[in-house]
């Protein structure tokens, strides 16, 4: 157990969120109990909290940064503290996405991780692996906090028709899920296309890729493979030749209309049309 007398805040900055609460709560002359009590949780989950034993919500840090008149301060400490949790080969790509202006993936089997819900995020991190499966889940969640950004990336994303079908979690999950696709279709800056089987051999048979493209540095190109590592890359000739795949991708994809048809029609055909 972490001691609080010696939690450093330049340990990580789950650390450094710790310490910070701590200090507000403190000099506001609450006790962690109080400080529960007024944001409706309870004094065990801000004792978790301040010894970086538990991490923090958003919902969370905009309740304690109203109680302690913290300017705002916790609530934006969360995409970093969240940042830190990833697995350290993808905490760079997290920082891709975080500064990008505009988005572009092409994904075969399943939806990218800025598309996913909870329960969808939660079966694909838990295949072989269960440790950790909440803070890991609350971690790849927190990186879709860049669409609530003053100035959020467009995010283009072309699926294939596969991972319609192929069910992750269950079939509760997988009608969610394809709910929550739907739900953008009158967002402008996240759009969806559909590459349909159809569309037979395609530019996208080496494998899934995205691009991220940024205001005033060189274009990225990322792919990832097993052995649990990434391969981001700013190689033009790279970066070319995968932007042209990307154009033919799209060419061959359905349109975002006919994608959201798609999308609702495997909905209610195969997993049924009401949420639980």
């Amino acid at each position: 157990m972490v001691n609080i007398n010696s939690l450093d805040p330049g340990a990580s900055p789950l650390d450094y969120y710790g310490f910070e609460l701590r200090r507000y709560r403190e000099a506001a002359g609450l006790t962690q109990r109080q400080l529960g009590e007024i944001v409706n949780y309870t004094g065990s989950l801000v004792g978790q909290v301040e010894t970086a034993r538990k991490l923090p919500t958003p919902e969370f840090s905009e309740r304690v940064d109203a109680a302690l008149g913290t300017g705002g301060l916790l609530s934006r400490l969360v995409p970093l503290v969240m940042r830190s949790q990833l697995p350290a080969w993808f905490q760079q790509v997290a920082e891709l996405e975080a500064r990008a202006t505009q988005i572009n993936t092409f994904h075969t089997h399943l939806f990218h991780g800025l598309l996913q819900t909870p329960a969808y995020a939660r079966a694909v991190l838990g295949v072989l692996d269960q440790a950790r499966l909440d803070d890991r889940t609350a971690a790849r969640m927190a990186r879709q906090l860049i669409f609530e950004k003053q100035e959020p990336p467009s995010f283009w994303a072309i699926i294939s028709e596969g991972a319609l079908l192929q069910e992750i979690g269950d079939k509760d999950v997988m009608r969610e899920q394809l709910a929550h696709l739907l739900g953008f279709d009158d967002n402008p800056l996240i759009n969806i296309q559909i590459l349909p089987f159809k569309a037979g051999a395609h530019a996208g048979l080496q494998g899934s890729f995205d691009l991220y493209h940024f205001e005033h540095d060189p274009a990225i190109v990322y792919t990832e493979g097993y052995g649990g590592s990434g391969h981001p890359t700013a190689d033009r000739g790279t970066v070319k030749k995968c932007s042209l795949r990307y154009d033919h991708l799209q060419a061959a994809a359905l349109s975002l209309r006919d994608s959201v048809k798609l999308i609702r029609r495997v909905m209610e055909d195969r997993y049924g049309n009401q949420l639980a």
